[in-house]
């Protein structure tokens, strides 16, 4: 019977889908560590680091929904905050489990250890709480009706939550109870106002089209937005923040729209389109093409996650889920003129030739199989693949507005983690990878097999493209021995190799897609071979990072 503090917390966790919580332990959150390690259905899955521990509920929360991490006091949910914060900034409902002195302590302002020695307990909560929807001391008399509301308020905006625990509290017995919180369904009128408004824009319009955005996948809508796709007849494109959140192989796709810097036949077709049907999708820098995308407001319809926007009329209290499939109920098909799907392009390159990006990114595409879960690290790697076109079921997944450099590695762990049954094919460069490393320990330890390349380009790439003299000393990084690291860091077993020159890539990644373990390949490149959208990119933004 769950009838502490932590113990009811944890059991509502449960029961939202959470199994297993990422963290580092610490004496202040012992009672936390303890409760997490002998619950019978959740595992206590330890990590490196905190920022690593924040960035694998993060991975872990974009396949299961939610995730969480438990940290201690100060200097542990200090590390992670970072992570958090790309957490909240992406829409991942998190739960942050800190655990902290006990109130004596506290109230006495004595000066412990892991504290600034000035007194002040409530300092880094009130630091965190920026990059919180939400946050709440839990107590015996309010643990029930706190994590309630907690839950709610995660699950309402999609964002992260803070939920301290005071070490001599938490294995303390309720004192209250509190009942569930039911999400908010749509006002009933302004539902059916919102849907007639939008369904009369779609008749007056002789061609739409949608963009969906990553709300959809964060609400664990990607079904509810297929069936009005399929009930509409409508064509979408999908932004770079929500690549994939639809499947690219259903025959409504028309590919990657990324405004005036790549895919211009997608381009037109988008932002020639009398209606824009923009789904849960943010104008974000990257999200935009550089804020390049020139989509004409008075066009443009705006679904989002609780309220919608037609024609400069705003219609409050009606949530995404509601009109989605009221407007599958009710659209109308259509007809739409169709466009090709863009490729990466012919494989190019063989034999002894270096690898160029030309070579790389197409074979990394045609590498992909059919419901792999591809992690890409923020950078050149993730615009190199941000065009593949996915296979069925396939899912692309980058920290787009964060942009967070090193989340890859472990957010990939917290992934693997997530759905253990699937290929985890995770794609970083060598700066990013120096920050979170060690995480690869991690997947060999929990007995998780992913596939790892590490682009080895000598450096910050992107930085290289976007700062004033590429070659500044900033932009390089120590060099590492990368094909050696699983075997240091304990992965035995591991497939792992180094290759320089197309033949050995092919050989390499021939070798990976038989391999029945985990595989870690460093690709080696020349210090300035970037993806078409890389070279764009500094083209139209570098001004914004010049004096």
């Amino acid at each position: 019977m769950t009838n502490t503090v932590i113990q009811y917390v944890l059991s509502r966790l449960h029961d939202i889908g959470i199994a297993d919580i990422f963290g580092v332990p610490g004496d202040y959150a012992f009672p936390i560590n303890d409760a997490i390690a002998t619950h019978p259905e959740i595992r206590w899955v330890g990590c490196c680091n905190e920022l690593n521990s924040a960035y694998a509920a993060d991975g872990y929360a974009r396949i299961k929904g939610t995730g969480a991490l438990c940290t201690t006091y100060g200097v542990g949910e200090l590390s992670a905050l970072n992570g958090v914060a790309g957490a909240y900034a992406e829409h991942l409902p998190i739960f942050h489990l800190v655990g902290t002195p006990n109130m004596p302590t506290q109230a006495a302002r004595a000066l412990m250890h892991h504290t600034l020695g000035n007194g002040e307990y409530d300092l880094f909560r009130k630091m965190a709480e920026p990059a919180a929807c939400a946050s709440a001391v839990m107590t015996p008399q309010t643990a029930a009706f706190e994590t309630e509301r907690l839950i709610y308020q995660a699950l309402y905006h999609r964002r992260p939550v803070y939920m301290a625990f005071p070490a001599d509290l938490a294995n303390q017995p309720l004192t209250g109870d509190a009942p569930r919180i039911p999400l908010p369904h749509s006002n009933p009128d302004m539902l059916e106002a919102a849907a007639d408004a939008v369904l009369a824009a779609l008749d007056q319009a002789g061609t739409a089209c949608v963009l969906p955005g990553i709300l959809v996948a964060r609400l664990g809508l990607r079904p509810a937005l297929e069936a009005f796709i399929d009930a509409s007849g409508l064509p979408f494109a999908t932004m770079f923040m929500a690549k994939s959140v639809l499947d690219e192989q259903h025959p409504a796709y028309v590919g990657m729209y990324d405004g005036a810097l790549m895919n211009e036949d997608v381009r037109r077709f988008v932002e020639e389109s009398d209606l824009i049907l923009n789904i849960g999708s943010p104008m974000t820098d990257f999200n935009s093409g550089a804020f390049t995308a020139n989509i004409d407001p008075s066009r443009t319809i705006e679904i989002k996650h609780h309220f919608t926007r037609v024609k400069g009329k705003t219609f409050q209290s009606v949530e995404m889920a509601d009109l989605l499939a009221l407007l599958a109920d009710r659209v109308k098909r259509r007809v739409g003129r169709r466009t090709a799907v863009a490729s990466l392009g012919p494989v190019e390159g063989r034999g002894e030739e270096p690898i160029s990006a030309a070579a790389l990114y197409p074979r990394w595409a045609n590498f992909l199989k059919p419901d792999d879960i591809l992690i890409a690290e923020t950078g050149t790697v993730s615009m190199g693949l941000g065009f593949a076109h996915m296979p069925k079921g396939a899912s692309f997944h980058n920290q787009t507005l964060f942009g967070s450099i090193g989340w890859a590695t472990p957010a990939a762990f917290g992934a693997a983690v997530a759905a253990p049954e699937r290929r985890i094919v995770l794609v970083t460069g060598d700066g990013a990878h120096q920050f979170t490393a060690q995480e690869i320990s991690q997947l060999h330890r929990f007995g998780l097999k992913p596939i790892i390349f590490v682009l080895n380009n000598n450096g910050y790439l992107i930085e290289r493209l976007l700062c004033k003299d590429p070659a500044i000393s900033y932009n390089d990084i120590a060099p590492w021995n990368y094909a050696a690291l699983p075997h240091a860091l304990g992965c035995e077993g591991w497939m792992t190799a180094r290759v320089a020159t197309c033949a050995e890539l092919d050989q390499a990644l021939e070798a990976a897609a038989r391999a029945t373990t985990g595989v870690y390949i460093e690709v080696v490149t020349d210090a300035y071979a970037a993806s078409p959208l890389a070279l764009k990119l500094h083209d139209a933004v570098a001004t914004l990072y010049k004096s």
